[in-house]
């Protein structure tokens, strides 16, 4: 067994992002040696890992020779340079998720041939190079509307998701590979979080409930457990095994998925790391999706994904109208109520629905905690100085 723990062993993080931030919380705990590579030097991990590197995670040079320095390689966003990442693979270095995966992930497009080709349930869609194409298409009444328009790559946070409607939407798409899936009628928005480790073994974190704001097409609220049948919740939690089993995925995967009308799963997409839909854990979960990364990637034990209580977490984001040196209003407020505790990610500058920190809400009952999860988002305001 490797020694990870007070020693010269270096685990990589590509990323410095609030992911990195809540993820260095747990290598610190066990005193492992954490560098992050990262392009904005004002990073939420800038100041509190043991070594930090500026580069650009979409540059070859930049990944190759900082994968050389450490003993194992993993990722808090998935926009990052494959090739250097194959090239490092080859050459021995530990990296989960495997490149593999990343490749097929970062591609919705590939992501959904997966699905299809391996009888994963998903919304059907069609696959376009640019937006002319998908032009051609409607005007030929190939496509009508409404439906769903993702772009291909780099999505993230809502960015990279419309819903066209007309054809005024249509025409202010950006012109990048894309895809289009009908719009489908559905009664909750739900994710699994699996962790699989080297050795093989698995384990779900309970299936939670996702609240959307309308505008921003951003998570408000992520509710656990979801306030779902149990039969559906099961139905959930295997489809999300399928896809790490077909995927032979190392590492944390988020599952994001529709419940229909008609109570069936389809997949919508996955995150190959920890994600918005598992911050509810770091207070309601034995173990943290954080710490459940860090323990599936070194080949440990896995923790127990159980919840001590009900779990609520409210995303902080910039309010719109202000951008510029942040200010939480009203926190002192929230700190006075009971199950309450926010995470401030170290983003000194707000612009309207940048994501800026989230609270975490715990009870032992749901409706009480969903209750105070509204009293939060009411109260908080995440603004600026210069408005």
């Amino acid at each position: 067994m490797k020694n990870y723990y007070s020693s010269d062993f270096k685990l990589g993080v590509l990323g410095g992002g609030q992911l990195g931030r809540m993820l260095l919380a747990e290598t610190q705990k066990l005193d492992i040696h954490t560098s992050i590579l990262e392009s904005n030097k004002n990073a939420p991990c800038a100041e509190i890992c043991n070594t930090f590197v500026v580069g650009d995670l979409l540059d070859f040079d930049a990944v190759y020779n900082f994968g050389k320095t450490v003993d194992v390689l993993t990722i808090e966003i998935e926009n990052v340079n494959l090739d250097a990442l194959d090239r490092l693979e080859e050459e021995g270095l530990t990296i989960f998720p495997k490149p593999k995966d990343l490749r097929i992930i970062q591609s919705k497009a590939r992501q959904k041939n997966f699905y299809i080709d391996h009888q994963i349930p998903t919304a059907a869609f069609s696959h376009y190079a640019y937006l002319e194409e998908l032009k051609h298409c409607f005007e030929n009444n190939i496509i009508d509307f409404p439906f769903v328009w993702k772009a291909a790559r780099f999505g993230y946070d809502g960015t990279g998701v419309k819903i066209v409607r007309n054809i005024d939407d249509l025409n202010n798409l950006p012109n990048v590979e894309c895809i289009t899936e009908k719009l489908i009628p559905f009664k909750n928005e739900l994710a699994v979080i699996v962790a699989r480790n080297v050795s093989g073994e698995v384990k779900t974190y309970p299936v939670v409930e996702m609240e959307f704001h309308p505008e921003a097409n951003q998570v408000e609220y992520v509710i656990c457990p979801a306030r779902i049948d149990s039969t559906v919740a099961e139905k959930a939690r295997e489809v999300a095994l399928k896809v790490v089993s077909d995927l032979d995925f190392v590492g944390l995967l988020a599952v994001e998925m529709f419940q229909t009308v008609d109570d069936k799963i389809l997949v919508n997409e996955v995150a190959p790391r920890p994600h918005n839909s598992g911050h509810y854990s770091i207070e309601a979960s034995y173990t943290n999706q954080f710490e459940q990364h860090i323990r599936s990637i070194l080949n440990l034990p896995l923790g127990n994904t159980d919840s001590k209580v009900a779990g609520i977490m409210v995303n902080l984001v910039g309010e719109e109208g202000f951008s510029g040196d942040v200010i939480y209003e009203n926190i002192e407020e929230i700190l006075k109520i009971d199950g309450v505790t926010p995470h401030i990610y170290g983003k000194k500058e707000t612009r309207p629905f940048r994501k800026m920190g989230h609270v975490t809400i715990v009870n032992t009952d749901i409706d009480i905690a969903r209750k105070v999860a509204q009293e939060v988002k009411e109260t908080i305001r995440v603004i600026s100085k210069n408005n």
